[in-house]
């Protein structure tokens, strides 16, 4: 009778250790969904496996801002792909085109910026 007691007793702090784990690890997750996803963002944590899972409202994208830059000229040996693919190198989100300006045929660059 005494070896039941004492089992008894072991498996008893052994659930409530891992309770206590589980309430630690889904405290944990909360922060840390909070700290990067701010203070109206939900955490789940499922303490089988692990995993912390952060729900929350996705900011809404803000439209990017396009710049233009000329770079070279379009010539015979640089014609629209070679000056699409100069712009691509050159800046980011980079596309290039030519356009006659003045007499010249320039490789005109639009990007973000």
């Amino acid at each position: 009778m005494e070896r039941t007691t004492s089992l008894v007793f072991l498996v008893s702090l052994l659930i409530i250790f891992a309770s206590a784990l589980n309430q630690i690890r889904a405290h944990t997750c909360d922060e840390r969904c909070k700290a990067k996803h701010g203070p109206l963002s939900v955490s789940k944590c499922n303490g089988g496996d692990g995993m912390c899972m952060c729900t929350y409202k996705c900011a809404p994208l803000l439209p990017a801002k396009v710049c233009v830059g000329a770079i070279d000229m379009c010539t015979d040996t640089c014609p629209l792909r070679c000056c699409d693919r100069l712009c691509a190198i050159k800046y980011k989100n980079g596309r290039g085109g030519c356009v006659d300006y003045v007499g010249y045929r320039m490789c005109i660059c639009e990007y973000s910026c």
